[in-house]
């Protein structure tokens, strides 16, 4: 199942992509340029988590509406 992704590994794969993106802007070696688009990445790739961790709630609350008529 090699190229298959649970949502879990997708955002362990965002957390670990901030991560290294924070690493580098610490390590001040980025040009400005460089620097800003890194930036700019880390915003898309918050946005990406935003919307992985709202699918996420969404999916528990409906859980625990369906729990609850049980």
């Amino acid at each position: 199942m090699i190229g298959m992704s649970t949502p879990e590994s997708r955002l362990d794969a965002l957390i670990e992509r901030l991560e290294r993106a924070g690493e580098q802007l610490r390590s001040g070696e980025l040009s400005a340029d460089a620097a800003a688009t890194l930036v700019e990445e880390c915003a898309a790739l918050a946005g990406e988590a935003s919307v992985e961790l709202e699918r996420r709630a969404r999916v528990g609350e409906s859980a625990g509406a369906q729990g609850s008529l049980l």
